[in-house]
């Protein structure tokens, strides 16, 4: 065949084909619609219930492994202490089998020296049997502090592999709240409803009915409105759900837990029932993923989600349905 007509033959496939694989990607492209403004809006809602309850998880994690250095670190302390002691009386020791020896009571003190082991050393020393009252106290002394050293070891060990693992436990946490937290934020923007806030904003003043330390809670929280939400921070330029809830009744002397699962497990012999709440009062979602602070006349203050600000709603609005319980603090 001509080579003419090889390129003519070929024309016609080429353009068949170029509009097969242009309609297959329009065909992929109908398929996978763009999601329209309420189906954002429902993924959105959505994702920032997962979101408060992971970043709730996240923080009861990142908690239990500041419990377990603070652990490890006292424990280390006091094993350094006790290493002190130990190399003290060891010292003692030493001197008193110099001492025998240099009386001709022992026939070696390089070798009781050089001993590594404390029982052996111990051992080498009983044979002398000219051990003074003083000597025979320092030598039960060193004993003891030796073994509570071995002790120490142990438990120091033990504490920090807790922590070495209660660690991991939370990078793995972390790394599943940022993803969900990066995907509320597009959406957010592309709804245009992301709010960054303003970490030194003033706030507004509290005029509720609150009164004792509960006012004074309120009035630091009404103070941090427009303040930006953001995960695990409890202040003062930022805040999540707990952490806001911590920081304000720290104000107004009482200690809260971190999470809102320690929160509710604390507040065990101070829940309320929800048909009398007083203003200060803690709020509750149902799963304890969320919790706000009742500000009075059916209002609450609380950290929302990321994209917003502390902020005053209408409690019914809000959590119509969702409330689980309350706590008095």
């Amino acid at each position: 065949m001509p080579v003419r007509s090889i390129r003519k033959g070929l024309v016609p496939a080429a353009a068949a084909l170029a509009a097969a694989v242009l309609l297959t990607s329009q065909g992929s492209a109908a398929a996978e619609p763009r999601p329209t403004i309420a189906q954002a809006k429902a993924r959105l809602t959505k994702l920032q219930d997962q979101a408060d309850a992971m970043v709730e998880r996240y923080n009861t994690v990142n908690e239990r492994y500041k419990a377990a250095r603070k652990k490890y670190r006292q424990l280390d302390g006091e094993l350094g202490r006790e290493r002190g002691k130990v190399e003290d009386l060891r010292r003692s020791v030493v001197s008193a089998a110099s001492n025998l020896y240099q009386y001709g009571e022992m026939t070696s003190v390089s070798g009781i020296i050089s001993q590594d082991d404390p029982s052996g050393l111990l051992s080498a020393l009983a044979v002398a049997n000219q051990v003074s009252e003083g000597q025979a106290r320092t030598l039960e002394e060193f004993d003891v502090a030796t073994r509570g050293l071995q002790a120490r070891r142990g438990k120091a060990k033990t504490a920090y592999d807790d922590m070495a693992q209660t660690l991991a436990e939370v990078g793995k946490e972390k790394k599943k709240v940022e993803k969900l937290v990066g995907e509320q934020e597009r959406l957010l923007r592309r709804l245009n409803q992301f709010n960054a806030g303003n970490p030194d904003s003033r706030g507004i003043r509290y005029d509720g009915p609150a009164s004792g330390n509960a006012r004074v809670a309120l009035q630091f929280a009404f103070a941090q409105v427009g303040k930006p939400y953001r995960w695990g921070a409890t202040g003062p330029g930022a805040y999540d759900c707990s952490g806001f809830a911590q920081a304000s009744w720290a104000k107004a002397g009482v200690r809260l837990p971190r999470t809102t699962y320690q929160q509710w497990a604390w507040g065990a012999g101070r829940r309320v029932s929800l048909n009398d709440l007083q203003a200060g009062d803690l709020l509750f979602s149902n799963g304890l993923g969320h919790m706000g602070i009742y500000a009075g006349d059916g209002k609450m203050v609380h950290a929302p989600h990321t994209g917003d600000v502390v902020k005053v709603v209408a409690l019914d609005s809000y959590w119509r349905g969702r409330l689980m319980g309350a706590v008095r603090p």
